[in-house]
């Protein structure tokens, strides 16, 4: 039997999957063809379509399963544990940034849509938060971690890391400084902080106004 027919044979859908989300991590979006996943499974186009239809197929099958591993049924800290589960898998996967946004406007119903919505809306009930209230405030939590997780990948990816990203906030904060005080006085002010800020600090902070505004809406 040929070398390839046996390789074809242990082929699984989970080693397609995994081998999709390291081409995803190192080319994106673009870079994920068929031909580019033969090639790194050694293997022929057949014997992916046997598990896999198609690319959008392969896309959802690669996001949920890098959200099923950010949120396990065990995962501690309550909503924050949640909030910074999927912050730090959009953090390591930028591209899953815009999957979820795209799964979560044009397949709502999917998997991974209710897998997020689920693990966050525990939470808000473990809050106590009226039913008639819990749905708004679910939403905005998703809205804001989807959104604030996904603007800081991109950042990231704009800004490098290390000494890179210190060199692009400081020019960054340089440039609030020169703005024209009549104009922008508060981004003015705040220049600084945007040269000393901790993206996850910043982020869990807007969780907790978040959850401040909740618990004041029911008082």
């Amino acid at each position: 039997m040929p070398p390839r027919t046996r390789r074809s044979e242990a082929l699984t859908r989970q080693r397609i999957v995994d081998a999709a989300i390291e081409l995803l991590d190192t080319t994106g979006d673009a870079g994920l063809t068929f031909r580019t996943l033969t090639e790194r499974l050694a293997t022929g186009p057949g014997a992916i379509y046997w598990h896999v239809a198609n690319k959008g197929e392969l896309l959802a099958a690669a996001t949920e399963a890098l959200v099923t591993a950010a949120l396990p049924a065990d995962l501690p800290g309550g909503i924050h544990g949640v909030a910074l589960g999927l912050f730090d898998a959009i953090s390591a996967h930028p591209w899953l940034a815009t999957q979820l946004a795209t799964q979560l406007s044009r397949s709502p119903s999917k998997s991974v849509t209710p897998l997020i919505f689920e693990a966050i809306g525990r939470e808000v009930r473990a809050l106590d938060v009226p039913d008639g209230d819990q749905f708004i405030a679910a939403s905005a939590l998703l809205h804001y971690i989807l959104g604030a997780a996904g603007q800081n990948a991109a950042n990231a990816r704009v800004a490098g890391s290390g000494t890179e990203r210190a060199e692009f906030l400081n020019s960054v904060s340089k440039a609030w400084e020169q703005l024209d005080p009549d104009d922008y006085p508060f981004t003015r002010a705040v220049a600084a902080q945007m040269r000393e800020h901790d993206d996850r600090e910043q982020f869990l902070a807007g969780i907790d106004l978040i959850l401040a505004g909740i618990t004041a809406r029911e008082r």
